[in-house]
């Protein structure tokens, strides 16, 4: 496994703050969906982006796709010729938020009214779910 790190295409640095890092790639309120439908919920395809519950709009879904392809977060694998249709799949760094995503769930759900982690993930996550 490579340790190389990510370095081209990415946005400007507000600091060297590590967390601050972090959000300027992925800080908005829909990468981290993103890597959460992929991630998670096996999504990987346009349509399936769309069909989620927190609706996306194209425009957006379009941008994200193509600023964390770029940052190195995804990878583009074309699954239909014609038209050119693609699939987006995390890399290994995209994969490595996916303990980070798990864990603000389980902050969510044990500190916000109305939250549940859906049975799927917890059982992915070594737990056990509910619905």
């Amino acid at each position: 496994m490579s340790n190389k790190k990510l370095t081209d295409g990415l946005p400007s640095r507000r600091s060297a703050c590590p967390i601050a890092a972090a959000l300027d790639l992925v800080g908005d309120k829909w990468s981290l969906l993103l890597i959460r439908d992929i991630g998670l919920f096996e999504r990987h395809r346009n349509k399936d982006f769309q069909n989620a519950a927190e609706t996306m709009p194209s425009n957006i879904l379009a941008d994200r796709l193509k600023r964390m392809t770029a940052y190195g977060l995804l990878e583009k694998r074309r699954y239909e010729e014609r038209p050119p249709r693609y699939e987006y799949h995390l890399t290994r760094q995209g994969r490595e938020l996916l303990p980070v995503l798990r864990e603000l769930a389980s902050w969510s759900e044990r500190n916000l009214v109305g939250v549940k982690i859906p049975r799927r993930v917890k059982a992915r996550a070594g737990g056990t779910g509910s619905d």
